[in-house]
Order: structure tokens, then sequence, then C-alpha cells
């Protein structure tokens, strides 16, 4: 005798079945991600557990790891991993909540500098982002993990100098502390003095035809060209900016009179980025002269990608001009670039230029390419889930 209620809730089970996979084959068509969210996250964890088990030395402050950090707590958002929250912490308390340690404030310095004095030098202060995202995590109480982002920054803000964003890698070192401090204290210093400081590296080193930024004052064309003549702008370089801005812009108060100007900038960036874009989905380490340094880069391609998709995400960028371009690049990052024990390959060493012959393999990795590909790998979470 046919149970007709056991049937019921087969064909129920069944149809429940068939609906999910199509709708989850629906998602796959329309956005051209293979990846669900869970496997997603997946790849999150591969990437970031090879790296802690084969870095178990935390490191200093210095700006190569803290951007590591910048990616870890990202992907600590996403996926509420207690691991990452931890090994976070124990890098913070390790370098006592600070960056470069003087107390002297007389002999604090801003020119390149890995030494305690270089207080006021931006790759000492991108563990601040960290210091302060560990402090809105932790639920607020304790003032000590911030106390020395805002001695440092406020003590910064009230000198009479603007020149403290000399090149480009300190826009995202620096910008997202100011946007961060901003809204844990509401002190408006921060946002005009942002301002201020973004508008002086502006006048240096961006470049209002190509609508990208050369890495520094040296490298500006004429005075320096690519191997073909042609304008070198540098992939990580633009990778640094472009993402800085999306990480302000998403701290930004609604009611900010800076805020279309940042919107904008990242706009016209967008569109140049994507037309610099390698059919294989990466860009060169020399965005407009790819017979400069050929070869896929990974940190760059990482940093693009992560702020394509938060464009589109929060709807800055059409997704239908600009998902085509997180397809190839998610799948070179993801297809190409991570190896299969988790490492995540073609990385271009510290440096702060394209160079014609060096080697950029599969084996080139470094924390700071980690850390991009964290940013994006989180992105795209938020984009598939």
């Amino acid at each position: 005798m046919i149970n007709f209620k056991n049937s019921f809730f087969i064909l129920l089970s069944l149809f429940s079945l068939v609906f999910v996979s199509c709708k989850s084959g629906a998602v796959k068509q329309e956005t051209g991600i293979s990846e669900s969210k869970k496997q997603v996250i997946a790849l999150i964890d591969k990437v970031n557990t090879h790296w802690r088990n084969t870095h178990p030395d935390l490191g200093n402050a210095f700006w190569n790891i803290a951007a590591y950090h910048t990616g870890n707590m990202e992907a600590y958002k996403v996926t509420k991993n207690k691991k990452y929250l931890d090994y976070s912490l124990a890098w913070a308390e390790k370098n006592q909540w600070m960056g470069a340690k003087s107390t002297d404030k007389s002999e604090w310095k801003y020119n390149y500098g890995e030494n305690d004095k270089h207080v006021l030098f931006g790759d000492w202060q991108i563990c601040f982002q960290t210091y302060i995202d560990l402090y809105n995590f932790t639920g607020k109480k304790d003032a000590y993990k911030i106390a020395r982002a805002r001695e440092v920054m406020e003590y910064e803000m009230s000198t009479s100098a603007n020149d403290y964003w000399w090149w480009v890698d300190g826009l995202y070192m620096v910008m997202p502390v100011m946007t961060k401090l901003y809204k844990v204290t509401g002190n408006e210093l921060y946002l005009e003095k942002l301002h201020q400081y973004l508008t002086y590296a502006n006048s240096i080193m961006y470049d209002d035809e190509a609508k990208l930024y050369f890495r520094d004052a040296k490298y500006v064309y004429p005075k320096h060209k690519s191997v073909n003549g042609k304008k070198d702008f540098w992939a990580r370089g633009d990778g640094w900016i472009f993402a800085g801005y999306a990480k302000i812009i998403q701290d930004l108060p609604k009611k900010s009179k800076y805020r279309e100007e940042y919107i904008n900038r990242f706009k016209d960036m967008a569109k140049s980025l994507a037309a610099a874009q390698q059919k294989e989905g990466y860009w060169t380490r020399s965005l407009l002269d790819p017979e400069h340094a050929p070869g896929p880069e990974t940190s760059g391609t990482a940093f693009y990608t992560y702020g394509f998709l938060w464009g589109i995400n929060n709807g800055f960028l059409d997704k239908a001009t600009y998902l085509p371009v997180v397809q190839k690049s998610w799948n070179y990052l993801t297809h190409f670039a991570l190896q299969d024990n988790g490492a995540l390959g073609y990385v271009q060493p510290i440096g702060e230029k394209a160079i014609p012959g060096q080697v950029v393999d599969k084996n080139s990795t470094a924390d700071f390419g980690v850390g991009a590909f964290l940013l994006a790998a989180s992105e795209m979470v938020r984009f598939v889930d």
C-alpha cells in the first residue's frame, strides 16, 4: 500500500533540491562566478591558513606585514573565523599597539625610514587600521588599543605640514586610518586633514589625462618613461590607491562635502584600469606598457579585483560594465596565481616600480599580496551571498 504522506515529503524534498539547484545555476550563469559563498570562504581559509602556518613569527608593525592584517580583518568580518581575529590580536599585542615606537616628538620624522624615529611616516601608520578594527571588534572597551593611533595622528594634524603623503602607497596606508578614527571619535578634523594631505598627493603624482597615479614625483612623465617611451604607472601603486578610495568612501558620512570628489576619482580610475587589463585577467606591472615588464602580477590584480567588486557591491560601478573585468581577474587569481598548497604566487617583491627583467613567478609571494587577495575574496563573499 502506498504511503501518501511519505511520498508527499519525498516529492517535496526532490522539488526543493531541484529549485535550489536551478537557483544556484541561475546565479552562476548571471554572475559568471563558479564558486558559491561557501566555496569562496574555503578559498579564504586555504590561503589564510597556509600563510599563518608558514609564518609563526608574527613580525613587526611595518607596512608589508600590516598590509596583510588589513586583509585578514576583512576576512574575519565575512567569516567570523576566530583564528583570524586571534592572529591579528597576537600581532598587535606583540607590537604594543604601536607603529614606530619613539616617544620623543621632537625627533619624529616622515621621510622614508625603518626605525622608531619615523613615527609620522605612513608605512608605520597602516598598523593603526587593524588596531582600530580590533578595538571595534572587541567591544570598544579597551581605549589603549587606539591610544597610540590617536596620539600620533592628532599630533600630525596639529602641525602645519601637508606633505605627509608623498608616495602613492602611503595613500592606502593612512587614508583609511583617518576615516576609521573619524568614525570612532566624531572629530571632523580627520576628514579635513585627509583632504588636505590627499590634495597635496594629487598635485605631485596624479595624472589627469590618464586618470591614474604615478608612484611618486620621481616617476612623473616625461622625466621618467617606460621602455617604449610611455607613461609608466606601476600596477601595485595604483592598486594601493584604488583600494584606498574604496576603503575611505565606505567610511565617509553621507553628508561629507568631499564624498562626490572621491567617488568620481574612484570611477575615473576604474574606467582607466579596466581598459588596461590583459585578456588573461591580470594587469602587468607597468599598466600602459605591457612590454616594459611583461607577465602576470598578483598584488595589483588583487587590489583591483577588490576595488571593482566593492564598487559593484555598493552601486558605484555599473555591474554590466565591470563584472566581466572581475570575472577575468578572479579567474586569474584563483586558477593561476593560487597554488595547490594555498600559496599565492606571482606577487612582485617589495619595490616601487616595474622592473624590466625581474623574475616574478609562481614562487613569488609576500604578506601584502596575501592581504590584497583576502580583501578581494572577502568582497567576493559579499558579491555571491
